[in-house]
């Protein structure tokens, strides 16, 4: 039997589970935040749909290094890594797009869309994203991302309206 290489062997190794996890955890929750996105253009306060508009989309960036580094961590090819992390933020469209269709239908909807996409978003940072992010001995710097990102959306909220 041929002895197997680092990398030879990297290949037959099938993904880690938690990686997939956690990729599909952040590729689920662009859905609500594609829904938020809808909700706050349908609200008709364009600065404040814009400035949400622009600190999602500021942190989708690290989300699609991140969604690459855990493939390419497992074992994925750099060209594939790179593609689904690209792939994972086009979720968030699909997102808006059906939060536009459904509140759009009805002015009475878009309290309820504001409620579903704020829990929603709640629920998958409490249960998926912080308990994920102080594992390991990383609670400073999890806990300093988390503040100095509040802090930007905050800057950014008053800045642009």
């Amino acid at each position: 039997m041929p002895a197997l290489d680092g990398k030879a062997f990297k290949r037959l190794t099938p993904p880690r589970p938690n990686s997939c996890a956690a990729t599909g955890s952040l590729c689920l929750h662009n859905l609500p935040e594609g829904l938020a996105i809808a909700v706050g253009y349908a609200g008709n306060e364009g600065m404040r749909a814009n400035a949400l508009a622009i600190g999602i989309s500021i942190q989708d960036v690290p989300e699609g290094f991140v969604v690459a580094a855990a493939l390419l961590a497992v074992g994925y090819s750099r060209g594939f890594s790179v593609l689904l992390g690209i792939a994972s933020g086009l979720v968030e469209p699909l997102g808006a797009v059906a939060g536009a269709a459904i509140i759009g239908s009805s002015a009475l909807l878009l309290p309820w869309g504001l409620g579903f996409a704020a829990g929603a978003m709640l629920f998958v940072i409490s249960h998926e994203i912080i308990p994920e992010s102080h594992r390991k001995g990383h609670e400073f710097f999890a806990t300093t991302g988390l503040m100095v990102g509040f802090v930007l959306m905050m800057v950014l909220d008053t800045a642009l309206g």
